[in-house]
């Protein structure tokens, strides 16, 4: 489809932070854009306003520093102008070391871009059937039904889910193999990582567990319990044996320090083709992430476990990334469609609106015959790209950014044991940091051809803050 002067044109479903993103980022390279918002004909139960990119739960986009990885990403996101970032900066408040912002003065600034911008035209309303030619669907975790079956249909209903429950999942060098180990059950494939309860740290657990606290949802989130999602923390309320006889049996996992079958065990199952991401498995959970972490590190062989992405339960549409995307955000079964935001598997307003940023550019490089693009995967955005169409599709759930996204350092070596050393995070971290951008920046001008700022440098940061 193209405007009366010839110029091709694109469809953008949703206006929330990854449709308006993917909007103005195809404007920017030249086409043409229809974005469609059925806000405020057709209101979502979790939104107040007509505005885009409204936000409805947190007002923070991340840490900033060369220590967080969400820094690294909304360092990229600058250095390409991105809309969501700069008027993220136009709007902060004061929130220590991370990019926070005025709740209605940042949707506001968003949706005075996005109308004021002479190749976007707004069409209110609700899209039910995905449109022809190329689109962005960036409906985000409350796409409405109709549109739902019309992306299940397109992508097969088995890969979409409406339910986010999600597990703790830990960084594989934090985990401790000197009380874990690598087994399957009945000496099958050793898939799995195992951490072997006794039976005095399994009943202090269970007592931990029954003491954490809930995350207390929202209205708008609809938390009925299905048997194959129960949260943890409910199967331990329906008795003190009930999780040791589930997701913590025992059976056929011989610990080898022993020869015998733990009092429980707790698995961890791969997430990533790297294997630096292990998700517990049957331990999704909707508590608090101070508790999560907590319990977490009373799990043995992971006294010192690094989460990089906590558990959670709420309402939520999204894809099963790994099945049905390319690393461009394109469609498997329809290059001409590019999925962005949650409904791509992402976690978090930053990787929402990163992913809106690259679906735009991507569909506007296809309008324009370009071949669309995926960054290099030292940068935070490819490394997230790349896990999304990469991740194990078993029990996928949403991601957001973490550094073990992305390569890590060659680790050097210790002159006194001729042995590879291990980096600590602050040894890492920053040069990791610079790497990755560097990396983006250079394929950014030089790749994908686009107007590149060179970034000023990370603010200096007393101490890490959380995602």
């Amino acid at each position: 489809m193209s405007g009366s002067d010839n110029t091709p044109t694109i469809t953008v479903i949703g206006a929330g932070l990854a449709g308006s993103e993917a909007a103005l980022a195809a404007a920017k390279q030249g086409v043409r854009v229809r974005l469609f918002e059925m806000r405020p004909v057709k209101m979502t139960p979790a939104h107040r306003t007509g505005n885009f990119a409204e936000l409805v739960c947190s007002t923070s986009l991340g840490g900033e520093g060369e220590m967080q990885s969400k820094g690294l990403l909304q360092a990229e996101m600058r250095s390409v102008g991105a809309a969501i970032v700069t008027s993220a900066d136009a709007a902060r408040v004061p929130a220590g070391n991370a990019l926070a912002v005025d709740r209605e003065a940042f949707s506001e600034t968003v949706t005075e871009k996005v109308r004021a911008h002479p190749l976007i035209e707004v069409v209110p309303g609700e899209v039910t059937r995905i449109p022809d030619g190329i689109v962005v669907i960036a409906t985000g975790p409350l796409t409405s039904d109709a549109l739902a079956e019309d992306v299940a249909r397109l992508t097969g209903s088995e890969r979409l889910a409406f339910y986010d429950a999600a597990a703790p999942v830990i960084e594989a060098d934090s985990i401790n193999f000197d009380v874990a180990w690598r087994a399957g059950r009945y000496d099958q494939q050793a898939d799995y990582v195992n951490c072997p309860f006794t039976k005095e740290e399994y009943l202090a657990f269970i007592a931990a567990l029954e003491q954490a606290r809930a995350h207390t949802p929202h209205d708008w989130e609809k938390l009925e319990f299905f048997e194959g999602c129960m949260p943890i923390e409910e199967i331990a309320r329906r008795g003190v044996d009930t999780p040791r006889f589930g997701p913590m049996s025992p059976k056929g996992l011989d610990d080898p320090r022993t020869g015998r079958w733990p009092y429980a065990v707790a698995q961890l199952r791969q997430e990533d083709a790297q294997g630096r991401m292990w998700s517990l498995v049957g331990f999704q959970t909707g508590l608090k992430w101070g508790d999560q972490k907590t319990l977490v590190q009373m799990i043995p062989g992971l006294e010192n476990a690094e989460i990089v992405r906590y558990g959670v339960m709420h309402r939520n549409t999204y894809l099963n990334a790994p099945q049905v995307l390319h690393g461009t955000l394109q469609l498997r079964a329809d290059p001409q469609k590019f999925v962005a935001g949650v409904l791509a598997g992402t976690e978090g307003y930053l990787e929402s609106s990163a992913t809106g940023w690259l679906a735009g550019t991507n569909a506007a490089r296809l309008a324009l015959g370009l071949e669309p693009l995926t960054p290099p995967a030292e940068s935070m955005l490819g490394g997230l790209v790349r896990y999304l169409a990469s991740a194990n599709p078993k029990g996928f759930q949403p991601m957001n950014v973490n550094w073990a996204l992305v390569p890590e350092l060659p680790a050097p070596i210790n002159p006194n044991t001729g042995k590879p050393r291990k980096l600590g995070k602050r040894e890492k971290r920053p040069p990791m940091y610079r790497r990755g951008l560097e990396a983006f920046t250079a394929w950014a001008r030089t790749d994908a051809g686009l107007d590149v700022t060179d970034p000023a440098p990370a603010p200096a940061e007393p101490a890490e803050v959380p995602a």
